[in-house]
């Protein structure tokens, strides 16, 4: 799958397949003629320094951090994490040096050593620290609000709290691989690996009964086996599981507080884009087509990043709402690959990190760690797509976690040459509201 990570079955099967609108079609369903939106091309330039000073930084290596070795490079593991805790504190975790420890009851257990510790801003001083334990080399931290984040292990989540303490949350009757939550903090998805026979029981996680929960068509062709990984939809404040499928990767489901996406196959490259609702029903959002396979993300409750391929080699990034609209498109260069992206909490901004490259890669020209410039950052205001910031992030982690953006989306850090660089950025313009919020 392109530009993607090898550990990317987290794409889900059913992921929305969308790069440019189907005109007659998307008219008849949606009862709107064709957006005539343009594509932009960002041009194929990486970075030297920041298109904007920072306003401070704060040393990472008196916290204890260090560059993971180049040996890292290309194998995608989780090694940091950094978050706003309101607009004037920093959670930055990153893996203490030194030898893995294998657990001799399963060899593909590792456990790592993570430290944690709380930053008052702008002066960057240690409010709280903690060591954490994590077994595997995965994503293990996702950022709540009120300074609460969510820590996964093995088959746990936990619920940290600005002082980072720790306390049980949820427990899954297998190992617990990836979970995702919605942009308004509701729901939870989570990917368990629970070999079968065992069948899931919903009452395994949060004490809801079996019947409370509906299932979910997420295409887990099996070969007549079935699937290992069951994926949840779960509300955050209870644990009580609402949809239920088994399939047979981790997937990647995009939510929102309404319901879940997915797409029917149409004629050649059409998809007709759908939001199926928690609570029955579905409404369709756009006919659309694309020759690859993209990622969609929700940005807020009502809008939605769709990450595709161009012709020319880059990726195309389509943001549209969900009344159907299309907002902006870029076009990004082929020498900028593997994405990670993250959201404003209230959805104003977002910030892409890429690879940058000497040349596009392919079939016929693979990646090699000596055709890496270096981590590549832009900031886009969500309305527009106009660029905030553009900037390098040093070292290189090509899972992410070096990039946060604050709950007003004016504030961006960004791991960079030494430090934690904090920049102060104007206000994001607003959002157009949607039906939904008129």
């Amino acid at each position: 799958m392109k530009n993607f990570n090898a550990s990317a079955a987290l794409l889900f099967t059913a992921s929305v397949l969308f790069l440019s609108f189907s005109g007659p079609l998307h008219a008849q369903l949606s009862g709107h003629s064709r957006n005539e939106v343009k594509e932009r091309n960002i041009p194929s330039r990486f970075p030297a320094e920041p298109t904007t000073p920072p306003s401070f930084s704060i040393p990472v290596e008196p916290l204890g951090f260090t560059a993971p070795g180049a040996l890292y490079l290309g194998a995608r593991n989780t090694m940091a994490s950094l978050d706003f805790i309101g607009e004037n504190k920093l959670l930055f975790t990153f893996r203490v040096p030194g030898l893995l420890h294998r657990d001799t009851s399963n060899n593909e257990e590792e456990e790592r050593q993570i430290r944690a510790v709380v930053l008052d801003l702008p002066k960057g001083t240690v409010e709280a620290e903690q060591v954490f334990t994590v077994h595997d080399r995965a994503r293990y931290l996702w950022m709540l609000s009120d300074g609460h984040f969510l820590l996964r292990d093995r088959n746990e989540l936990k619920v940290g709290d600005p002082s980072l303490n720790l306390k049980p949350f949820l427990k899954f009757p297998g190992a617990l691989e990836w979970i995702e939550v919605d942009p308004t903090q509701q729901y939870i998805v989570s990917n368990s690996r629970e070999p079968a026979p065992a069948k899931p029981q919903i009452s395994d996680v949060g004490g809801a009964s079996s019947s409370s929960a509906s299932s979910m068509d997420l295409d887990a062709e099996d070969n007549g086996r079935t699937p290992e990984v069951v994926v949840r939809i779960l509300r955050r404040d209870t644990g009580k599981v609402i949809l239920l499928a088994r399939v047979r990767n981790k997937v990647h489901l995009p939510i929102n507080s309404f319901g879940y996406l997915d797409d029917i196959e149409g004629a050649r490259w059409q998809r007709i884009l759908n939001l199926n609702y928690y609570d029955g029903g579905s409404r369709v959002l756009a006919s659309v087509e694309s020759e690859c396979e993209p990622r969609d993300d929700f940005i807020s409750a009502q809008q939605i990043l769709i990450t595709g391929c161009s012709s020319g080699g880059g990726d195309k990034l389509v943001v549209m709402n969900t009344d159907g609209k299309v907002l902006w498109i870029d076009v990004t260069p082929p020498v900028a690959v593997w994405p990670e992206v993250v959201m404003a909490p209230n959805g104003s901004r977002i910030a892409r990190e890429t690879l940058g490259l000497t040349h596009p890669i392919n079939s016929y020209s693979a990646l090699d760690s000596d055709d890496v410039k270096g981590q590549w950052v832009t900031v886009y205001d969500a309305a527009t797509g106009d660029m905030a910031l553009e900037t390098p992030a040093s070292p290189v982690l090509d899972a992410g976690g070096n990039v946060a953006i604050s709950p007003s989306g004016r504030r961006v850090a960004v791991v960079n040459a030494g430090g934690i660089q904090v920049f102060d950025l104007p206000d994001p313009p607003p959002v157009p509201p949607t039906v939904q919020d008129k």
